[in-house]
């Protein structure tokens, strides 16, 4: 998942080594398959014991000669320093101003394809890239030069890359001898694309750099390491360089799955590939929808535990006595007793251990001040909330860029969206409700007015385009912080609602009306099964004592 390097002062980026349990989620939608005309890229940002502050680096001029400071997140280690470009584009989360939007999901890839001495990161190539790219191809010419130039350091990685014109995959793996085999597709208009911690791009298109691009030796190098044989059939990257194994299709194509037989039911996408079945077809890499996409459509693809299918998370004896759809890590486990199998949860799209996720919506239509919007949000994205940053803000949010994972805070708005979700998992089918609540209040009123704002910026602009700016930062960073004081409230109101169990009326001045809702009777039927007998309330023979 993550990502990481800190660039000179701007700031800190996130990196993650990969494994199920750190692992993300991108969905791509073309122009034409969005409901009005934006680019869309998603991102789960999915790590165990991590928050990610949000992002923000300022434009920035700087001096023939200058470098910048490449390290690695997770470890602190110095990657190495690299030549520092004269000019740098502001950035806001993973968005610059001239609305390029990077994601990514691990998928590891051939563990013979690392290199130890490299010093560009997967963190390091996405910030680099948005503080250097004006367009998507711009962005994807940045990522693959510094990787030749300098090695790529991570584990074998797809990326989204889009702008207000087109969006694209790109999946990259290093060379232990220096340098990188990568591969891009750019995602045709009308359809859609996802990933999530399964390499997925197969056909290399020769002769067609409008909608792919590849390493020169994308091929060879397979060839060369013994990897591929022509004689075999048509080459696939993903095949290549990623061979499937269970794991990676049921942790990974679920998801693809998901997002699939929802945008496109009338496709009728089988189960097969992602249950492991031997010999399935692999689901395809672009996919039309069956009606276009808002973005309030592709938020709600990001909140999804496999509702309403034979896998849904909220049903069955692993949900709990409260539907529950959490399941708490590790992924793959073993029972007492048997050394052989091994099992595995599901997978879903949201996940408690989400540090930020994000919908970027990128518009040609608009100036492009007003027509990039970075709707951020933390934590559990079944229980966060999608704020709308425009990606010319001159300031951040304060709340959303402080706190860590070993720094308490109720001033950091990850920690208070966190105290919200981890309350909720205890009651999950009641407390969610309230969540629902105000999440929907908050995320109703800023679609509602959007086009109000923006009406009013598109004013703004043809007379003074700084006060364009200040005006578009100003509402921003407004809502981010109403948002993040209006959370803290609910989390306030839902622990004097939910004490000890019961469920209190809080509009009540002593507050002595609790309300007993026990368990469900498919947990209570499991229950009595445990210990038949036990749990009876009624006159009890004498046992007879065993001789």
């Amino acid at each position: 998942m993550g990502i990481g390097v800190k660039l000179f002062i701007t700031g800190v980026i996130f990196l993650f080594s990969y494994n199920y349990n750190t692992a993300c989620t991108n969905l791509l939608v073309s122009k034409g398959a969005s409901a009005d005309g934006s680019v869309m890229i998603t991102y789960n940002a999915d790590a165990g014991g991590f928050m990610g502050p949000l992002y923000y680096s300022p434009a920035r001029d700087y001096k023939p000669g200058d470098s910048v400071d490449v390290i690695e997140w997770d470890t602190g280690k110095l990657l190495g320093r690299i030549k520092q470009v004269l000019h740098t584009y502001l950035v806001i989360g993973n968005m610059n101003e001239y609305q390029v939007s990077i994601g990514e999901t691990t998928f590891g890839g051939r563990s013979q394809m690392r290199d130890t001495t490299a010093k560009m990161d997967y963190g390091s190539l996405m910030f680099l890239a948005m503080q250097r790219a004006k367009t998507a191809r711009e962005a994807i010419h940045v990522m693959t030069s510094l990787v030749e130039e300098h090695g790529y350091y991570s584990a074998g990685e797809s990326f989204s890359v889009a702008d207000a014109n087109e969006a694209w995959i790109l999946e990259m793996l290093a060379k232990s001898e220096g340098g990188a085999v990568w591969a891009a597709r750019r995602v045709p208009d009308g359809y859609v694309c996802a990933h999530a911690n399964q390499a997925r791009i197969r056909e290399l298109v020769e002769n067609d750099t409008m909608n792919c691009l590849f390493s020169p030796d994308a091929i060879s190098y397979a060839i060369k390491k013994g990897w591929y044989d022509p004689k075999s059939g048509p080459f696939s990257f993903a095949d290549t360089y990623c061979p499937l194994e269970p794991g990676g299709l049921l942790f990974c194509e679920g998801r693809i799955w998901r997002f699939f037989t929802r945008i496109a039911p009338s496709q009728d996408f089988p189960e097969d590939y992602w249950r492991a079945v031997k010999g399935a077809k692999p689901y395809p890499l672009f996919v039309k929808p069956d009606k276009k996409l808002s973005v309030r459509d592709v938020i709600s693809l990001m909140r999804d535990h496999f509702e309403g299918t034979p896998y849904d998370m909220t049903k069955g004896v692993a949900a709990g006595p409260y539907g529950c759809p959490v399941r708490w890590k590790n992924l793959t486990w073993k029972v007492a007793g048997d050394t052989v199998t091994e099992y595995g949860w599901e997978r879903p799209t949201s996940t408690q251990q989400t540090a930020f996720s994000f919908v970027s919506q990128m518009r040609n239509f608009l100036p492009r001040e007003i027509g990039g919007v970075f709707w951020y949000g933390v934590d559990d994205t079944y229980s966060n909330v999608y704020m709308p940053l425009y990606c010319c803000m001159t300031r951040p949010p304060e709340p959303f860029t402080i706190g860590s994972i070993s720094d308490f805070s109720l001033e950091s708005g990850w920690w208070v969206f966190n105290l919200v979700a981890n309350l909720a998992y205890t009651k999950y089918s009641y407390i969610i409700k309230d969540i629902q609540k105000v999440q929907s209040e908050l995320e109703n009123k800023f679609h509602a007015t959007q086009p109000a704002v923006e009406k009013a910026a598109l004013e703004l602009e043809k007379t003074d385009r700084a006060l364009m700016v200040d005006y578009l930062t100003d509402y921003s960073v407004t809502q981010a912080d109403n948002t993040f004081y209006r959370w803290r409230d609910l989390w306030r109101f839902l622990v004097m609602k939910y004490n000890d169990g019961y469920i209190n009326d809080v509009n009540v001045a002593n507050g002595r009306h609790p309300q007993g809702v026990g368990y469900g009777d498919e947990f209570l039927k499991a229950v009595i099964k445990d210990k038949p007998g036990y749990y009876e309330v009624k006159w009890q023979d004498k046992k007879k004592k065993k001789k």
